[in-house]
């Protein structure tokens, strides 16, 4: 099938799965404009209400489900006998992968400075807390040594009720791999968390039932107090994570194959093409597992590497979410009039680094995780939530995109590993021809 028919389908895949956020932002654009046009104070609130409502549901699962999910996911890598083989390439080739995404995304932030426009969109006052909050936060963490001791907790529990993420995922990645190395007695607390990561991901399932209306409320509520202005705002965040997105995908990724495999990037973007525009689709990298996992089979990368790495990164590897986190949340900063030094844009791509790897591959988990993020700064989600207006305007179309390179980013660590250990068969990968039909 030609490439252009795939992308179409796959944008009719997008729009006939997620109808009912396409048609909560259009709505929302709709009754923004009248609003703005005809003030009505009691819309405006309840349209408040539920948007506050909607943000305060998604921090809810954060801490729950970023423990369960990195427990989970370092247990599983302890277990497996391919650990030693796989495993230290698998980190250091989705370390890289990440790291230049934070840094693009960075630096296109930092250069085209999105966010600025939104600034005069902000409330003064609210703008000046902000920017309080964020100086005593880096006020109270002082130097780079002062920042690393405060990742360590001195008391886990005092950090899990006070919300204090980055302490929070010190403990538990030392807690999840001391529970790797004591073996089967782990079972009992790992089976606890299974059903902790189960029962979340259902909450979340019913939190993203309530996505709808949520987007309606924050996207009416944005256009009702911005005007149509709010659309030029915007297109410029989303055009910088199209020039990062863009680049990750047509120049990282072919030149990481061609540094660390004789792999070629056209073939393999041939061979998973199914898997990038379902991904695109569904906005869901645990659902396109089982099709991306096929697709490798299928088309030349063993099962044996195949089984073992891409459900591992489809747990901790997000380099598309990375980038998106890292921009909105400089977009955010930008338009709270946040002044933004190196130690802070450095810290910013760090935690993103530690937030994309917590995230969950499900519809809208880059947004949930990038509270992680907010804490490191000594802010919350509802501090922002007239700037998170306006990244709820387009986070479908920018979930989808996200999700398409995260998928993207596990084939190819995938089918780099395997070209490293001489299991990939390169006389199917280069036969498209050949492929069978993936079911």
């Amino acid at each position: 099938m030609k490439l252009h028919m795939q992308i179409l389908i796959a944008l009719g895949l997008g729009i006939k799965r997620n109808w009912h956020i396409f048609f909560g932002i259009i709505a929302g654009i709709l009754v923004g404009i009248f609003l703005h046009d005809h003030p009505n104070i009691l819309v405006d609130n309840v349209l408040t209400f539920i948007g506050q409502l909607f943000i305060r549901l998604i921090t809810m699962v954060v801490i729950p489900l970023v423990v369960s999910a990195i427990i989970i996911g370092i247990t599983s890598v302890g277990d497996n006998k391919h650990l030693g083989k796989f495993g230290s390439k698998m980190i250091l080739y989705y370390g890289i992968l990440t790291t230049i995404a934070v840094v693009l995304g960075s630096v296109f932030a930092v250069i085209f400075k999105p966010g600025a426009g939104a600034v005069h969109y902000i409330t003064a006052n609210i703008a000046e807390d902000v920017q309080h909050a964020v100086s005593t936060a880096m006020h109270e963490q002082g130097n780079i040594l002062q920042l690393v001791l405060n990742f360590i907790p001195s008391n886990p529990f005092e950090a899990f009720a006070s919300g204090n993420m980055v302490p929070i995922i010190i403990f538990v990645l030392l807690f999840a791999l001391a529970l790797a190395k004591v073996g089967e007695v782990n079972r009992p607390i790992v089976s606890f968390f299974e059903s902790v990561f189960a029962a979340t991901m259902k909450i979340t399932d019913w939190i993203m039932i309530f996505a709808a209306p949520g987007v309606f409320a924050l996207t009416a509520s944005a256009v009702s107090s911005f005007g149509g202005g709010i659309f030029a705002t915007i297109s410029k965040y989303l055009l910088v994570l199209l020039l990062g997105f863009g680049i990750q995908m047509f120049v990282v990724y072919p030149i990481f194959l061609r540094c660390f495999s004789k792999v070629s990037a056209i073939m393999l973007f041939s061979a998973i093409a199914e898997a990038m525009m379902v991904a695109f689709g569904t906005a869901s990298s645990s659902a396109t597992l089982p099709l991306t996992i096929a697709c490798c089979e299928k088309r030349g990368i063993s099962h044996k590497v195949s089984s073992f790495v891409l459900p591992l990164g489809a747990t901790l590897n997000f380099d598309g979410t990375a980038l998106l986190q890292v921009v909105a949340v400089i977009f955010l900063a930008q338009a709270y009039g946040v002044p933004l030094d190196i130690f802070l844009i450095t810290k910013v791509a760090v935690l993103a680094i530690v937030a994309s790897s917590t995230c969950a591959g499900i519809p809208g988990g880059g947004l949930i995780t990038i509270a992680l993020i907010l804490n490191g700064m000594g802010l919350s989600p509802e501090q922002l939530r007239d700037g998170f207006a306006f990244l709820f305007t387009i986070e479908r179309l920018t979930d989808m995109l996200r999700t398409m390179l995260n998928v993207t980013s596990n084939a190819v660590v995938a089918a780099t590993i395997a070209d490293n250990e001489n299991e990939i068969n390169y006389d199917l990968l280069n036969n498209p021809a050949a492929y069978e039909e993936i079911a």
